[in-house]
């Protein structure tokens, strides 16, 4: 068990009780691509996963039954909409399987660091289903931008079972 009681728990598929990754990390990638993940958030993605371009310039990574999922559901967006044949280009050719070193790092793609705007300094968060992976920079500035919106998104999403 972690610090806060989180425990990835194999048999159910989920992180916890909550069945969530959670949590901000400040970590560094190093002159090979290579990015030290956070122990538990290694367990929760499991021994092989996935990662991704993700939105707002940043890198989403997934376990592999999430990943999955998320497959089946873009697999039945309509290819006649060039929205969807657009996100769909956009979210599978930057797709890469992905393993860990024995130091816990994983090599992320040059593709995939320059789509983040990786250069030393990252942040790794936990959001619910995924991890996502920043700049340190982008997280900093897309957090500062963001910050005073909370509130309004908040309310726009009060029909929103939370």
């Amino acid at each position: 068990m972690g610090k806060s009681g989180e425990k990835w728990r194999q048999s159910e598929g989920k992180w916890g009780d909550q069945g969530v990754f959670m949590g901000e990390y400040q970590h560094s990638i190093d002159d090979k691509g290579r990015l030290t993940i956070p122990a538990k958030f290694r367990e929760g993605l499991g021994a092989t996963f996935v990662i991704t371009r993700g939105l707002d310039q940043c890198l989403f990574a997934y376990p592999l039954e999430e990943w999955k999922q998320l497959e089946e559901r873009l697999k039945i967006l309509p290819f006649t909409k060039a929205d969807a044949r657009a996100f769909t280009r956009f979210f599978f050719s930057g797709a890469t399987e992905c393993e860990w070193d024995k130091q816990g790092r994983v090599n992320i793609p040059q593709n995939l660091r320059e789509h983040a705007g990786m250069q030393k300094e990252c942040v790794v968060i936990g959001v619910s289903n995924r991890v996502e992976v920043w700049s340190k920079e982008r997280w900093e500035d897309y957090f500062a931008q963001s910050e005073g919106s909370f509130s309004d998104i908040a309310e726009k999403l009060v029909d929103f079972p939370l």
